[in-house]
């Protein structure tokens, strides 16, 4: 029979006290005996008379209670205290567990001990909830909401302990914020679910952790409970299967953070799910333990779905027996994560239940899809930046060899790819949870092939690894020894004295080692700062072997994995000259790839729903385009990290923009500076006195959250539906599906995220964070305004065609003259931006600009040499030998040299188009007139004028443009005072002939800035308001005429 201590706490949970028990022993006709067990309570809270008011309910939940549908806890009281049935009191059940979850600072016994207490405003949460959602009442407006809200408020006036006060407060806060839930749906034979999920607006609950999401779904069971964030509607990221039952949204909430910036490369925002399997510490043996987890997925899944809007031949139709406070939210994409690798099939067999409109794109990396660890996409994209950070250095870690040390074992994904991507990688140590891993001087061609079998073996682990090819002294070790001997190649390789140490002791000094590279593929936070606790950190299992990021020797730290090291222990590494980026921006591959398959299916599933493709000819084409869809996403990680090197490269110089940038950015709230470890204002001055900018560490949060935002306000019909900026939706798909789906392209649900994401990586990727900002503050433009003129620039000059010109010479140029080069491209494209928002027709579709512009601007670039100024072709052709020099291509040193004396080319183009006159008489004509004047040494001088703030900059900036606009006057001027058929030398002598006062007193005013090495600003304005004199009277001269 069942003994009392299985019954008696649930009775006692219900509020009675059990006085006696009679136990009655039944023989069945089949011979089998059960047992009736007799009960005598006594029960304080019922009320007289009130027995058979409540008698099904307390029978109902005593029977959920023992069938595991409902946990038996102190909020089981409310049946008789508050008159609730079990699912009344599951669902304020589920209501304090994620308070719990948020961060609550009172107890769970506290919390059902006020509920009983005040079990009248109990009653009055659950009609509250019952208003708010019910199906048998139409839909409170909010104004009619509010009123009931209050109403429930002013029964706290009761209420005279603080504390209970706020947790009845609370959950009229969490009851009001909630958006959706499932809680009156069914199972197919109509019972109650026995899970509830609620769909929230967290900004409306007090005190919640930032960051803040902008919605989650908590998900409540007696056998599971979890919680999905997500940054925006159009948001995805991996669930994990948690192990921290206390506080698995905390785990979720940093994880989502880290998913944030690392998305913002891709169309959705950041998310992130987590759930807690509540039965698993009763199971033994793994395979139990599997199914429970897949069980619990199961549900977590489910409860996801059930909240969550559909596509279907009629638009999008909501969820039955659900009451909506939101707009539609239809997309929902999960992925994998921590203990979930394997779990897409059973969440894509899950939407196929629910006729989810993704399909099999709901959960990327299934069984038809693109499996990251075959694909090594992980660790491929991290790659590209430790190969950036040597090539940096000087180093190919292609084809020289380099010392490594790395977290992680040869059966993981990112861990096993990474230490296969390069054959000159000396794995002089490594750890995971369970052993270590030593070979102070490897055979490199032998302990490349050992791993590569480990690799390839199933479930390997270190103990696989054949340890007779290990070199003298090293060894392999477990973690559970009390202590390691250390051979004398072990001391010397660590730099230790020590002859034996404890595990954890050897793994800091393996941490600390001084090698080329540490390669984090592995679980945990192994590097902090050293103002930061260990507490702060939050990964108790490795506090006893954590360091701080300035006692790392590694010249190179490489992110495959996530939370690595923290972002102030990366920043104090770099700090000490170390090279790292972030692992957001490393790691960045995996979820880049998973959001291209999620939206290649969503465009092949409507084909296929069309009936133009069969489902086995879709999964057909999936596998062939697999390397292509690699080479996309490579190339992503590529000009992220690109764009993090040339903007450190410049960070000393433009620290005041960045200033000014994350000010702005702080302003608007996009920013959380102390949240993202960005420094103060005094510690970035206190750094560019000592010669320092922002370290890579900071750019790569600037860069994400830079393209956050445009990826936002780029997201605008003058963007989205701009015909010009369907190339960027066609490019963003494989080759195989541009020549053929073109047309289903431009139907994909997601279409304008995509072009919004994809203008928005290019504005950033080839300008720099802060380049719209930087406009937006010169010009008053908007940034809808600036993404076009960028876009028009960067067609016009052709610069994309430069840049891959410049990315071929990897390992062959100095990347500070790849740099340089970049820098010089950048320059002008911001001139041109500018020249655009100042002088452009905003009226004429862009493809008609360009087309305006680009014809006469090839012709201008293949003949400007023969035009200009014999002195100046002396300045750039010896610019052009310096690069050919330095290994530039002859081709592209001219291409590059010549940029910005073809910015010019704007002007003189369209002089050409207003007047009609062969636009070679006009580049001669304005390339002699400057060379007269001397203005292209005068634009020299502006542009060296050194700035100390923004005010400054401004005024350089105008400088600029003032004077290309008084060239450009006194050319127009010159072709209207002279005669046509004269030659532009000629044109020229006869209009400095007619004006030789001014002309002498300009050149005189040269003459006087020439005279000295530096010059105030002021004189920068006076000598230009004298130009405007001369070019005034042109201008005049010619009205006349």
């Amino acid at each position: 029979p069942s003994t009392l201590s299985d019954v008696l706490p649930m009775l006692e949970n219900m509020g009675c006290d059990v006085i006696g028990e009679v136990p009655y022993r039944v023989k069945t006709s089949d011979g089998r005996v059960r047992w009736i067990m007799d009960f005598s309570l006594k029960v304080d809270a019922l009320e007289s008379g009130k027995f058979d008011a409540i008698k099904a309910n307390f029978q109902e939940t005593f029977a959920e209670v023992w069938a595991n549908n409902a946990e038996d806890d102190g909020f089981n009281r409310l049946v008789l205290s508050a008159h609730l049935n079990w699912r009344e009191v599951s669902m304020l059940r589920g209501y304090a567990k994620y308070l719990l979850q948020i961060g609550f600072n009172l107890s769970q016994t506290y919390i059902e001990e006020t509920l009983n207490k005040h079990a009248d405003i109990a009653r009055k949460l659950v009609d509250l909830f019952n208003y708010r959602f019910g199906l048998e009442h139409e839909q409170p407006s909010n104004e009619d909401y509010t009123k009931a809200a209050k109403a429930a408020r002013r029964m706290l006036n009761s209420v005279k302990n603080i504390d209970e006060d706020r947790i009845l407060s609370r959950y009229i806060d969490v009851i009001s914020a909630t958006l959706r839930t499932n809680y009156y749906q069914t199972d197919l034979d109509g019972t109650a679910k026995n899970y509830i999920s609620y769909k929230l607006n967290p900004k409306k609950i007090p005190e919640v952790p930032l960051p803040v999401p902008m919605f989650e779904i908590f998900v409540y069971s007696p056998r599971v409970e979890g919680v999905h964030l997500r940054g925006g509607k159009v948001a995805r990221g991996g669930l994990r299967w948690s192990d921290r039952r206390e506080d698995f949204r905390t785990e979720v909430l940093g994880l989502v953070k880290a998913q944030q910036v690392k998305n913002s490369v891709i169309v959705p925002v950041g998310a992130k799910g987590g759930f807690f399997c509540k039965q698993q510490h009763k199971l033994e043996g793994r395979d139990e333990i599997m199914a429970e987890g897949i069980a619990c997925y199961q549900t977590f899944i489910r409860a996801l779905l059930d909240i969550t809007d559909n596509y279907t031949e009629d638009g999008i139709t909501n969820p039955g027996k659900v009451v909506r406070y939101d707009e539609d939210d239809p997309y929902l994409v999960v992925a994998a994560d921590k203990g979930t690798a394997s779990f897409s099939d059973i969440a894509n067999s899950i939407a196929d239940e629910y006729k989810f409109w993704l399909g099999d794109a709901f959960a990327s990396g299934g069984s038809v899809g693109y499996d990251h660890k075959k694909m090594g996409i992980t660790a491929r994209g991290a790659w590209e930046s430790v190969k950036r950070h040597f090539r940096e250095m000087g180093i190919d870690c292609q084809t020289t060899d380099f010392t490594c040390v790395a977290i992680g074992d040869m059966a993981g994904d990112v861990f096993g790819n990474g230490m296969l991507l390069s054959k000159h990688t000396k794995l002089v140590g490594a750890f995971n949870h369970m052993h270590i891993f030593l070979d102070p001087n490897p055979n490199i061609k032998k302990s490349f092939a050992e791993r590569e079998r480990l690799f390839n073996l199933p479930r390997s682990s270190w103990e696989d690894y054949d340890t007779s090819l290990i070199s003298k002294g090293g060894g392999l070790f477990s973690r559970d020894s009390k202590s390691i001997k250390l051979s004398p190649e072990v001391r010397e390789l660590l730099g230790v004295k020590d002859k034996e140490l404890p595990p954890n002791d050897l793994i800091t000094s393996m941490l600390k080692a001084e090698i080329d590279l540490l390669w984090n593929g592995g679980i945990g936070t192994y590097v902090k700062a050293s103002q930061e606790s260990n507490a702060e950190v939050g990964d108790k299992a490795n506090n006893a072997l954590r360091v701080n990021g300035g006692e790392l020797r590694c010249k190179v730290v490489g992110e495959g994995g996530n939370l690595g090291l923290t972002q102030r222990g990366r920043i104090e590494y770099m700090l000490t000259g170390g090279r790292a980026n972030t692992d957001f921006i490393d790691n960045a591959g995996g979820v880049d790839c998973s959001d291209k398959e999620v939206n290649i299916k969503i465009l092949l599933n409507a084909i296929v729903e069309n009936g133009d493709m069969t489902i086995k000819q879709r999964n057909k084409l999936l596998a062939q385009m697999t390397d292509e869809v690699s080479e996309i996403v490579l190339n992503d990680n590529y000009m992220q990290i690109q764009s993090i090197s040339i903007s450190e490269s410049r960070s000393k110089d433009t620290l005041k923009e960045y200033m000014r940038f994350i000010h702005d950015m702080e302003k608007e709230g996009y920013l959380d500076r102390t949240l993202e470890a960005i420094p103060t204002d005094d510690e970035l001055l206190e750094r560019r006195a000592k010669g320092f900018g922002l370290t890579r560490g900071s750019l790569s949060v600037l860069l994400a959250y830079g393209k956050m935002r445009l990826k936002q306000e780029f997201c605008v019909p003058e963007i989205t539906h701009n015909p010009y900026y369907l190339k960027l939706l066609h490019n963003y798909f494989p080759k195989p599906l541009r020549s053929k789906y073109k047309n289903q392209m431009e139907g994909h649900r997601l279409r304008d995220e995509i072009i919004a994401t994809e203008l928005a990586n290019s504005v950033i990727n080839y300008m720099g964070s802060n380049f719209v900002a930087r406009i937006v503050d010169e010009t008053g433009a908007t940034r809808v305004e600036i993404a076009a003129c960028f876009s028009m620039a960067m067609e016009i000059f052709d610069v994309q065609t430069i840049w891959q010109q410049v990315r071929e010479l990897d390992n062959v140029i100095p990347t500070t003259i790849q740099h340089e080069i970049m820098t010089r491209t950048q320059r002008m494209i911001r001139r041109a931006t500018r020249w655009f928002l100042r002088h452009g027709d905003r009226s004429m579709p862009m493809a008609e600009a360009i087309s305006f512009f680009k014809d006469d601007m090839a012709l201008l670039t293949s003949k400007v040499v023969t035009v200009l100024d014999k002195r100046e072709q002396r300045e750039l052709n010896a610019r052009v030998n310096k690069y050919v020099k330095d290994g530039v291509p002859q081709e592209l040193a001219i291409k590059v040299t010549y940029l910005s004396t073809l910015f010019s080319g704007l002007d003189i183009v369209e002089m050409a188009k207003l007047t009609g006159q062969d636009v070679m008489q006009i580049a001669e004509l304005y390339y002699k007139l400057g060379a007269k004047l001397e203005l292209h040494w005068f634009l020299s001088q502006i542009v060296l004028q050194p700035v100390d703030n923004h005010w400054q900059a401004f005024a350089r900036s105008a400088f600029r443009e003032e004077l290309d606009w008084q060239q450009r006057g006194l050319t127009i001027a010159v072709l209207k005072l002279s005669n046509e058929t004269d030659t532009p030398e000629e044109r020229l002598n006869s209009w400095i002939k007619n004006n030789g006062d001014l002309v002498v007193r300009w050149q005189s005013m040269v003459a006087d800035f020439k005279s000295t090495n530096t010059h105030e600003f002021a004189k920068f304005s006076v000598a230009l308001r004298e130009l405007l004199i001369l070019v005034q009277r042109c201008i005049k001269l010619s009205q006349n005429k």
